[in-house]
């Protein structure tokens, strides 16, 4: 597990870009925290660091559930899942159709997927400390989220 601080939105932005760099093949990543905590604000630097394009913007699928950009040899789907409420909900997303290895997931409001049984590779958790400044903890979990974790803190 790692900690992170950051004290802005520009440090956040620059942590997904590096994060987004340290990634070498798909993975599934887990975003937790509270509403305004910087979970798409690190997708936005996480989307730059793969590759998508600046053409794109990059925001919150809060009521589009699922938004994918091209990034390189990656497709990125930002989900968020917050809206939905059975877990057969995510056979009418056509969450199955996503996973391919070219894939990159970024998941806010995981709880549902990881409860239907789905493996994350990393977990984020963002939350904010009594000054205000976002505490990032990132957990791997397997190899490919350790290989990632360590390509981004070497």
């Amino acid at each position: 597990m790692k900690k992170i601080t950051c004290t802005g939105a520009r440090e956040t932005i620059d942590l997904g870009h590096r994060l987004g760099q340290a990634i070498c093949r798909g993975v599934a990543i887990a975003l937790t925290g509270d509403l305004g905590t910087g979970k798409t604000t690190l997708i936005q630097g996480l989307a730059r660091g793969l590759g998508v394009d600046e053409a794109y913007y990059i925001t919150s699928p809060t009521f589009t559930i699922i938004n994918e950009y091209p990034a390189g040899d990656f497709r990125l789907c930002h989900l968020d899942l917050y809206r939905l409420a059975d877990p057969e909900e995510l056979d009418y997303i056509g969450f199955s159709d996503l996973l391919t290895p070219a894939t990159i997931l970024a998941v806010e409001w995981p709880d549902m997927l990881r409860a239907s049984g789905f493996d994350f590779d990393l977990d984020i958790c963002l939350e904010y400390d009594a000054d205000f400044n976002r505490i990032i903890s990132v957990f791997p979990t397997g190899q490919r989220g350790a290989k990632v974790l360590s390509r981004l803190f070497s």
